[in-house]
């Protein structure tokens, strides 16, 4: 899979709102003490990773994310991965939203989950997705196959973002976990997205770098969307 470009997601450090139990939603809430440790931490993971490009949600975390772990890069702000618009629900206690009716339909029939004053969690993840596979477009075309690119967004449009990848209704995506200052890593092919790495808070970043192409007969290539039949040799073969 050397020859398709690579998405991270990076999910924003912990925010004040994390740690008290409340949903920030749209909020301008900031990353905690905890969260910019965390930032600076996978800042060390990413450094000698050459990205093409880093996007990132206008929200404050987000950017104060990018900007303790990748203070020389200059990311572009793309509102398509802006956080879910959770309405009159943002700023509340998670423990007083659990009560609500809603809550049941946000737990197990998201695609149907509608925020009061808010966005539908459907409308949510169609633009993230169309936001990550439009710039992944664009960057492979600028920066060829073997480009590296990160977007920083937020914990329910990175699960939505994943669900989309692994073809599985967005009915399922509560049951992908995404922590914060996680990584998770996407190629896209023409026929089928895969998905490298999931909710990774340590680990060696490298292997992600696609290497560069090898000199073969095209006649004993495999395809660029073919999966390897038997689990392939890794990111080190």
């Amino acid at each position: 899979m050397g020859r398709v470009a690579t998405l991270l997601l990076l999910r924003h450090g912990r925010t004040t709102a994390n740690a008290d139990g409340g949903l920030a939603g749209r909020q301008p809430v900031e990353l905690d003490e905890t969260g910019r440790a965390q930032a600076e931490a996978v800042g060390e993971r990413l450094r000698a990773v050459p990205l093409a490009a880093v996007v990132t949600s206008p929200l404050i975390r987000c950017r104060q994310t990018v900007a303790l772990a990748l203070p020389q890069a200059a990311p572009v702000v793309d509102e398509g991965l802006i956080e879910c618009g959770y309405g009159s629900w943002e700023g509340q206690p998670l423990k007083k939203l659990a009560k609500e009716p809603l809550w049941p339909v946000v737990q197990q029939h998201p695609s149907a989950a509608v925020f009061p004053e808010g966005e539908s969690m459907a409308q949510m993840a169609a633009r993230a997705v169309a936001a990550v596979r439009a710039w992944d477009a664009r960057l492979t075309a600028e920066h060829g196959p073997e480009a590296v690119w990160l977007a920083c967004s937020h914990g329910d449009v990175i699960k939505a973002i994943v669900a989309d990848a692994l073809g599985v209704h967005l009915d399922l995506f509560q049951r992908i976990v995404v922590d914060p200052a996680s990584v998770t890593a996407i190629r896209y092919t023409p026929l089928r997205p895969f998905l490298l790495r999931l909710n990774d808070i340590g680990g060696d970043l490298n292997a992600l770098v696609p290497p560069p192409p090898k000199r073969r007969r095209r006649a004993s290539r495999p395809a660029d969307s073919d999966a390897a039949v038997g689990g392939g040799t890794g990111a080190s073969g």
